[in-house]
């Protein structure tokens, strides 16, 4: 899915910040519906680091509502790059934790 938004996107969205942050959401979502289903067909469950994932969305709404909140927008792009960091460090950590599960039972 996410491959899909990349394709049909035009390249001059990518410059938005709350666009990259969008993309980094959709990938975020990829991983945890891949956790879900990794998961169900293991005894012991991958946790998520939650906090991260709050921290991520409390960044990215932040940013969407910069202008409510009279941010400037360097502080609105500081705080897209902050969201975009926390999801991509929630997937490493779940994406590092299925490849260490993996090693471990062979």
């Amino acid at each position: 899915m996410l491959a899909l938004v990349v394709l049909y996107t035009n390249r001059g969205a990518f410059f938005s910040p709350l666009a990259v942050v969008v993309v980094a959401a959709i990938g975020l979502a990829a991983v945890l519906v891949q956790l879900r289903f990794y998961n169900r067909e293991c005894s012991q469950p991958v946790q998520v680091p939650v906090w991260l994932n709050v921290a991520g969305v409390v960044f990215a709404l932040a940013a969407l509502f910069a202008d409510v909140l009279h941010l400037k927008p360097t502080l609105a792009q500081i705080m897209a790059l902050l969201a975009v960091t926390s999801f991509a460090v929630s997937g490493a950590i779940i994406l590092h934790a299925f490849r260490k599960r993996d090693a471990a039972s062979r």
